[in-house]
């Protein structure tokens, strides 16, 4: 399975390593990244992350879960993450998120859809959800670019 490094036409999409972490801390840790996440503590901490990160090394080798740092393509730098995890449904559900320098340029979409693309043909995913909070519509926006409905429709 090609899982382990994701590519878009500006991005990287490659496993967490200890080395982002002190890039990682800063960005997921701003309250107004953090409140629109629903499994990211607010204050973020280094130990966190950490833990994180081997949780994470672990969910991917038994299948069940694949979380990416997005990077920049031209130099490398962490602006993100992004994953698809299994849940208790038997169904995968994709997330993502941007450091808030990063907002508005596109770059959710372009690893939310690489992201969807992974799943599918890699997981064989039949069907993905996903969730976004209300107050956070570009968030929402991402996901109707990539065609999804609302659940029950």
């Amino acid at each position: 399975m090609s899982c382990c490094r994701l590519e878009t036409e500006r991005l990287l999409l490659r496993p967490l390593e200890a080395s982002d972490i002190s890039r990682l801390v800063p960005l997921i840790g701003d309250y107004e990244v953090a409140k629109n996440l629903s499994r990211v503590p607010y204050p973020y901490s280094e130990d966190q992350a950490r833990e994180f990160l081997e949780k994470a090394a672990l969910e991917r080798a038994r299948g069940e879960s694949y979380a990416f740092a997005a990077t920049l393509k031209t130099d490398g730098v962490l602006i993100g993450g992004c994953g698809v995890h299994l849940k208790d449904d038997g169904m995968f559900e994709i997330g993502y998120w941007l450091g808030k320098p990063y907002w508005g340029r596109g770059y959710a979409s372009e690893a939310a859809r690489r992201l969807a693309g992974f799943a599918f043909a890699e997981l064989k995913a039949p069907v993905l959800k996903a969730r976004y909070f209300h107050d956070n519509p570009a968030s929402g926006h991402v996901l109707k670019k990539l065609g999804a409905v609302p659940a029950g429709v």
